[in-house]
């Protein structure tokens, strides 16, 4: 075991060599020896290098030492049920230490009789855990560390009334953890009493991932991904498109055309939604369409192509949708469908990442270079 891992339980580093995880990354490395000191800490560090875990090990290994388990003592809060759902399974692969989930959307007579079990780590959303401290029902006197994940998505302007709240009533002296892929100001402001660390860049998006750019007119769009997917019989493919109503659509014509897939957007209900999920983590539906609310912090193995059905408005979603592909040390393929005016746009973005687009189209059942 590497160095850092040393620092931590027997019990935990068992779990490690049992998911075959030997070696820190840099992240890891980075942040845990500051949270087992006890730091306030605010981390960047890009999709895909072991953010979870880097918060996780640390407040688990605090954990095995408190001999009362009565108590909430970590809460992990989560921009969205995927998120918050993927941190819990993450959880129970390193600990036996009781977990639950508590987000909104889900029936909150269950989520009560849930805390009756004595859960030592809450992993929620932020309105969900502050109605239910509100109710008497979640009590935190005993809490020692409390986690905002995703932060950006956290202080924005829909989320941060939320997120205050949950703050405003944490007790005096909880240990406070954030972290997000992509750190804006505000983030900062917010936890301006957190320790700034900022990896730098592994340039995954350039080293990692290879993207292709292929031309379709929007009438042609759902035609041509079918072709796609049936010149690259991908591992796992995501497929990402700005639009909830395209979600459908797209899944409506590919099914249509015998091609079978799992469809996802935010109007979706819960347990549909995690049952799609679900069957795209464990590999017995290969593709899965989405719309941008699943674009940040799912980390699903294995996912060989991210296809993009049109372009993002928000750079900062160009990157999350790619960063879903070549986790892990992996590599993966990032593919823009698009039309003249996304073609341009993608060209303008290649300059400003630094990465390169390689032109595609499909011939013959083949994905190839377009014809000089």
């Amino acid at each position: 075991m590497a160095d850092v891992f040393a620092q931590l339980s027997d019990n935990l580093r068992q779990s490690l060599s049992a998911l075959s995880i030997s070696t820190p990354t840099p992240v890891q490395a980075e942040v845990i020896p500051r949270i087992l000191g006890g730091e306030n800490v605010l981390f960047e560090s890009e999709t895909g290098t072991g953010k979870t875990f880097a918060y996780l090990l640390p407040l688990i290994n605090k954990l095995e030492t408190i001999t009362d388990h009565q108590k909430v003592r970590i809460i992990v809060v989560a921009p969205t049920f995927e998120l918050a759902s993927q941190i819990n399974c993450a959880c129970k692969t390193v600990t036996s230490h009781k977990s639950a989930l508590m987000i909104g959307g889900a029936p909150l007579k269950r989520q009560i009789e849930t805390l009756k079990e004595k859960p030592e780590i809450i992993i929620g959303t932020a309105a969900r855990l502050v109605e239910l401290i509100h109710l008497k029902k979640l009590k935190i006197d005993g809490l020692f560390a409390a986690v905002f994940d995703e932060t950006d998505r956290l202080v924005k302007k829909e989320s941060i009334e939320d997120t205050s709240a949950f703050r405003n009533l944490l007790p005096g002296g909880t240990q406070i953890i954030a972290c997000t892929a992509t750190l804006s100001k505000q983030t900062k402001i917010f936890f301006a009493d957190a320790k700034n660390v900022v990896m730098p860049p592994e340039d995954v998006l350039k080293k990692r991932i290879t993207h292709w750019a292929i031309y379709a007119e929007t009438r042609d769009k759902i035609d041509t991904l079918r072709k796609l997917l049936a010149a690259e019989n991908p591992t796992k493919a995501l497929i990402f498109t700005s639009r909830a109503d395209q979600v459908e659509n797209i899944y409506n014509k590919l099914t249509y055309k015998k091609v079978a897939c799992a469809a996802l957007h935010a109007k979706t209900d819960k347990q549909k939604r995690k049952a799609a999920i679900d069957r795209f983590r464990s590999g017995k539906e290969k593709i899965l369409i989405t719309s941008d609310l699943a674009a940040r912090g799912l980390d699903i193995p294995d996912i060989s192509h991210i296809i993009q059905m049109d372009f993002p408005s928000d750079e900062d979603f160009f990157i999350h949708r790619s960063g879903r592909t070549a986790r892990a040390g992996k590599t993966g393929i990032n593919i823009v469908i698009g039309d003249e005016w996304e073609m341009r746009h993608f060209a303008i973005l290649e300059k400003k990442l630094g990465i390169t687009v390689y032109p595609k189209e499909i011939r013959n059942g083949k994905v190839v270079q377009p014809c000089e």
